[in-house]
């Protein structure tokens, strides 16, 4: 997997730096990440060495965004990368090719696909999902919205990796334990 990694690194105009790594090699050792960094530090990095080992696995991979916007952003960069075949969009206004490999969504939506009805397993949305980006987690602290984060976090599947990315997380150490008891490890 260290190929990998360095086939990953490669795609950018930058050197990883020594926290990215060591978040990506916990992703390619089955463990999730908190990923705790100033804006512009370059966590969404890990985010998307999520998306590129799901797919190294043939697996998929649920990029969550908090905003409509933030998602269309992110379907657009990873489209760029990857390509629009592999990529889908849901937002509530916008579904654009939904059973792609990456889905970028607005947290809301992956929530609500915790608490749908299965009728068939071959209908399971998580079906073959190997890691879920929570992008801006620092939301969880939201008096409106921060139910989203905790839902999600709480029904995820817990054979499914979190990926929870945030600049002005304060309790990094707390909020990696109550993921680590309500999720794994």
């Amino acid at each position: 997997m260290t190929s990998l990694l360095a086939e990953f690194g490669a795609g950018y105009d930058f050197e990883l730096d020594g926290y990215q790594l060591d978040a990506c090699r916990h992703l390619v050792d089955g463990r999730g990440v908190l990923v705790a960094a100033p804006t512009g530090a370059g966590k969404t990095v890990v985010g998307e060495f999520a998306v590129h080992l799901a797919l190294s696995q043939g697996r998929k991979c649920f990029y969550t965004t908090p905003i409509k916007a933030l998602s269309n952003q992110k379907y657009h960069d990873l489209v760029g990368r990857y390509g629009a075949d592999a990529v889908g969009l849901l937002t509530g206004d916008s579904t654009i090719n939904g059973e792609a490999p990456v889905v970028v969504m607005t947290t809301e939506i992956f929530r609500n696909m915790l608490y749908a009805e299965i009728d068939h397993p071959d209908n399971d949305p998580l079906h073959d999902v190997e890691a879920v980006v929570l992008d801006e987690c620092h939301y969880m602290n939201d008096s409106q919205r921060g139910t989203v984060w905790e839902e999600s976090i709480i029904h995820c599947p817990s054979q499914i990796q979190l990926v929870a990315l945030s600049a002005t997380v304060a309790n990094a150490g707390q909020l990696t334990d109550w993921i680590e008891a309500v999720h794994g490890p």
